[in-house]
């Protein structure tokens, strides 16, 4: 059996939330730091986490991002000062941000560096939530999830479409047993990344988490202007993924359940999403598994698979 399979069966909840007795007694303001000024959600989280939570503060950041990416290099400066005026100390490395901070956002907006950038939070033992896309590759990414287990330290990375109301509703019951789903997203493409991972992965996210576990195929029609992907899962229901790239476009679906069917998103807030990750500093305890977030990237590697075989079904 391939190495990295037998990892993925055997990392488990229970491994990923070690590491609980350095919060035995919490200061009574936790520090946050942020790896990346180089997205907007560097800004909106620092500004919705002080808003919210008189627990914890945003008290230093790393600039340093994506080194290449042109939409990137133009928010940083914009970025950087925002949240320079919320009283964000710039420091000018990871190391001197670790001596600074209880716990870490790593928001850089390139998954290629993510590998890098969080070892060194690992190995101090900070939770750490790694924002979309967790890495560029399904390789990176399960680098990325072997190296937390064997630092014992808890990590964990989602969109902030599978914390969206309607979502999490169905995820919940709402329409009974959830026998499909359709979403669709902006499906904008970076050389560097895997083609979903870059930003169509807000709808693949929202797909997962009404559908749960247990995709086995994924076909994938790929033009210019649209992505149309088909999964089929185990017990043989089907979602799909509309990626767009060409006229109007938003992050939303439809559900379909024993019981009814609802709509899933559109996007609303990205306070739901700060929700989770203040607890999951409380607790230790990701809200997302490595397994379900290795899952979706098995799905966006398949995608990728699929079409460069010109709409070859994939078996995950």
């Amino acid at each position: 059996m391939n190495p990295r399979r037998t990892f993925l069966k055997n990392v488990s909840l229970a491994g990923m939330s070690l590491g609980l007795g350095a919060w035995a007694s919490p200061p009574e303001t936790r520090r946050i730091g942020i790896i990346g000024l180089d997205t907007s959600h560097s800004e909106v989280f620092t500004r919705l986490i002080h808003e919210s939570s008189g627990a914890y503060r945003v008290v230093a950041a790393y600039a340093q991002g994506s080194k290449d990416i042109p939409s990137a290099l133009q928010l940083r400066p914009g970025v950087t000062q925002a949240v320079q005026k919320m009283g964000v100390e710039l420091v000018g490395s990871i190391a001197e941000l670790l001596d600074k901070v209880d716990c870490v956002l790593l928001e850089t907006n390139d998954g290629r560096p993510h590998l890098e950038q969080v070892l060194p939070v690992l190995k101090a033992g900070k939770r750490v939530f790694v924002d979309k896309p967790l890495a560029a590759s399904l390789a990176d990414a399960e680098r990325i999830f072997q190296a937390a287990e064997d630092a014992k330290t808890p990590l964990f990375t989602t969109s902030a479409l599978r914390f969206d109301a309607n979502v999490q509703k169905v995820a919940n019951g709402s329409i009974g047993a959830v026998t499909g789903a359709d979403v669709y997203a902006p499906a904008t493409l970076d050389p560097h990344h895997l083609d979903l991972a870059w930003y169509a992965i807000h709808g693949v996210e929202m797909l997962c988490t009404v559908m749960g576990t247990g995709c086995r195929r994924v076909s994938r029609v790929y033009e210019a202007g649209t992505d149309l992907v088909t999964a089929v899962w185990e017990d043989g229901r089907i979602g799909t993924v509309r990626g767009i790239r060409k006229g109007a476009t938003n992050i939303a679906g439809t559900a379909f359940g024993e019981k009814g069917i609802a709509p899933l998103g559109p996007f609303s807030s990205y306070q739901p999403l700060i929700d989770q990750i203040l607890r999951f500093f409380d607790t230790g305890v990701p809200p997302v598994t490595p397994q379900q977030t290795l899952e979706i990237f098995r799905f966006l590697d398949a995608a990728d698979r699929s079409r460069r075989k010109n709409g070859k079904t994939i078996v995950l």
